[in-house]
């Protein structure tokens, strides 16, 4: 049996193919209304690779043609793509002309001198590089500076963190403040107020005195010792950080006022405000104090020395690098 297949001439052929063709495009045009529909009030979100695949099927079909068929976007939109996406690869490789960006070591060291030295201008922190080997236009250190948010010379000075200032006056400030132990006497149970002093450069404490009645004339005599032209532990200091306890008596702040000691008093409730003293206060007392019960006053008077020596000569200090204040 021969199979015979029904002749179909040419032009109907390719009208078939053009009616197959139309209806395909009819549906997908339908099918991208619908789902363009469903994404209304949402941005379409497309990667480069994207754009570059509709970009060069669409430049084939030309401006009108696209006009009938583009949904997602329109074909300026698409011709656009092309543009960007043809002149990219155009010039990929090429250096791109002007002075090449500093680099990220010298914009860093650029950062870090103007945050440190916040009166330096954009020609003086040329001059500081200069010095040391890198040759940079103050217009290059205005754009780092500028990306990085930080204003000019003269607007940069009232920003001075707390940080800065305070490691700039080290060597003249000191903190005090008391810490209470209960103490057993033949009286029964005392509390016993202990007055020290620390250096905030060195973080070497001072002890000054214990007593169970800080009163004015103890607090005094505590100040005299303290400004002592000889051993005085505030003779090099300038300013002695302290809060608001009552027990800080005028009398105590004017002996120091009268030997160049200026007091400065902390705001009401913020310990925060005299973070040094408050964390050795918590060191003593998780590190010793804690840890035993006292009877009478003697002994607590050789644990607090005893500690004060540990923390001076074996103790590591993380404030300092680890280090220990007085090595042996």
């Amino acid at each position: 049996m021969i199979l015979q297949i029904p002749r179909v001439r040419p032009g109907r052929l390719v009208r078939l193919v053009e009616r197959d063709q139309a209806h395909v495009v009819e549906y997908l045009r339908e099918e991208n209304r619908l789902l363009k529909q469903q994404l209304r009030g949402q941005r379409l979100r497309l990667s480069d690779d994207d754009r570059r695949r509709l970009a060069a099927k669409g430049i084939l079909l030309g401006r009108k043609l696209l006009a009938q068929v583009a949904t997602i976007v329109t074909p300026e939109t698409l011709l656009a793509w092309h543009r960007k996406l043809v002149g990219r690869a155009m010039t990929a490789g090429r250096r791109s002309p002007g002075r090449p960006q500093s680099s990220r070591d010298l914009a860093a060291l650029v950062v870090k001198m103007a945050k440190e030295n916040p009166g330096w201008g954009y020609d003086r922190i040329q001059g500081a590089l200069k010095n040391i080997g890198h040759i940079i236009a103050p217009t290059t250190i205005r754009n780092i500076l500028h990306r990085r948010g930080l204003e000019p010379a003269p607007l940069r000075k009232p920003k001075i963190a707390c940080k800065t200032f305070l490691k700039a006056h080290w060597s003249s400030l000191a903190a005090a403040d008391f810490f209470t132990t209960e103490v057993w006497t033949s009286r029964g149970l005392v509390t016993l107020y202990t007055l020290f002093v620390i250096d905030l450069a060195t973080r070497a404490v001072h002890i000054a005195g214990t007593t169970s009645s800080p009163d004015g004339a103890f607090m005094k005599q505590i100040a005299r010792n303290l400004t002592d032209v000889v051993d005085g532990f505030l003779n090099a200091k300038r300013f002695l950080i302290m809060d608001r306890d009552s027990k800080f008596c005028p009398a105590f702040r004017d002996i120091l006022q009268d030997a160049g000691v200026r007091s400065i008093r902390c705001p009401i409730m913020a310990p925060n405000a005299n973070a040094f003293a408050e964390r050795w206060v918590r060191s003593i007392k998780s590190e010793c104090l804690d840890r035993m019960i006292f009877f009478g006053a003697h002994s607590l008077h050789r644990a607090i020395a005893q500690y004060v020596e540990h923390y001076h000569g074996e103790r590591n200090h993380q404030g300092l690098e680890n280090a220990i204040i007085e090595p042996g």
